[in-house]
Parts: structure tokens; C-alpha cells; sequence
């Protein structure tokens, strides 16, 4: 069986493997995806599910194997991983508050400290007017990298890149999906909204 889901944006590609898998009890499933993105949320979804999954790209697209029904051992490190995750934040916005200058200057300062104190989330997700915080902003770019090095996962919504055109902007951290977001308020301890 494969499923050909180039030109569909996440979360369909996951959506259609889905409702092929549940017809089936074991076997295994090939989907054609032409992003990257998909390609990690597909990954993700099957770790979650015991499944195996494995990836190989081909000219300008990826083919993702499927396997389901089958003893399929997670690998120890991600057990590990799910019990680390306490925090999640999600950066709606460039600026903290409605004067765009003073929010530019307090959004700069609150990243700062969080460096600084090292008081550092897992994962940050960037949406909306928050993408320009990880593609045009350099001085808080800087800071992002800075955080990313850390240790700090650092994603940006695709589909908030393509609506502001900053899609070959992106200077730190990987291009998300709204898969991040629905996945890190079930899986994190604590999850904050900025924005």
C-alpha cells in the first residue's frame, strides 16, 4: 500500500496514514511526503504508537515506511526523554504587551533572563507574529541560538512562515507544525502561552 500525500501540509499526511493504519492490523504502509515536516511528525506519531517507522528521501520528496502489528521495542532514550519534558512554551507574538516598543524591549529581556537564570523550557514553539523572532529579528536571534544551545528544542510554524513569506528566513531551530503544539500540551508537565 502507499499513500501518496505530496502537496497536502501537515497534519494531513499523518491524518491519511492514520486512517490507512486503522484498516489494517499489521502490515506495513509507504507515504509520500514533500516536506521534512511531515516526514518528523509522521515519525513521531508512529514512536507513539509502538510502530516502526523509517525514512529515506528521493529526489524532492521523502518515502516513509510504516510498520504495524508487530513486537516493536521503543528504544530506551526516548522513554527516558517523555519523563524529562516539565516545560513547553509557545510564543505567539514578537512584542509582550500592546506598545509594540516597550514589548520588543520587555520580549528581549524576558529571553535574556531565561538564559541568564537558566531557567530553560524543553521545547519552544514559535506561531504566528512569534516567527519573526526566529527569522528577521537578528538581535533576538542571537538570543534564540543562544537558548537553542543549550539544549532547548526551538520550532517554528510552517504554515505561519509561509503566510508572513519568511520560509527561506529561518535562522534557528527546525520549521513545525501545529503537531508540536497539540502534542506538547499532552505530553509536557506545564505548558505556557505567550501571546
Amino acid at each position: 500500500m502507499v499513500i501518496d500525500a505530496r502537496g497536502f501540509a501537515c497534519p494531513k499526511p499523518v491524518l491519511m496514514l492514520e486512517d490507512e493504519l486503522n484498516k489494517i492490523s499489521e502490515g506495513s504502509i509507504e507515504i509520500l511526503v514533500d516536506n521534512e515536516a511531515s516526514v518528523n511528525n509522521i515519525k513521531r506519531f508512529c514512536a507513539k504508537r509502538g510502530m516502526f517507522a523509517e525514512d529515506s528521501k528521493i529526489e524532492n520528496y521523502w518515502k516513509v515506511k510504516v510498520v504495524k502489528g508487530f513486537n516493536c521495542q521503543l528504544p530506551q532514550d526516548n522513554v527516558t526523554d517523555k519523563t524529562k519534558k516539565e516545560l513547553f512554551i509557545i510564543i505567539a507574538t514578537d512584542t509582550m504587551g500592546k506598545d509594540e516598543t516597550l514589548g520588543r524591549i520587555l520580549m528581549k529581556a524576558y529571553l535574556e533572563t531565561m538564559m541568564v537564570y537558566n531557567e530553560l523550557p524543553d521545547s519552544m514553539f514559535f506561531m504566528n507574529t512569534g516567527v519573526k523572532l526566529t527569522t528577521t529579528d537578528d538581535e533576538i536571534v542571537t538570543i534564540i541560538k543562544q537558548i537553542s544551545e543549550k539544549g532547548v528544542e526551538i520550532f517554528t510554524c510552517g504554515t505561519c512562515l509561509k503566510y508572513f513569506n519568511l520560509e527561506a528566513n529561518l535562522k534557528v531551530g527546525l520549521r513545525g507544525t501545529t503537531n508540536h503544539v497539540v502534542e506538547g500540551i499532552k505530553d509536557y508537565k506545564k505548558t505556557v502561552w505567550i501571546g
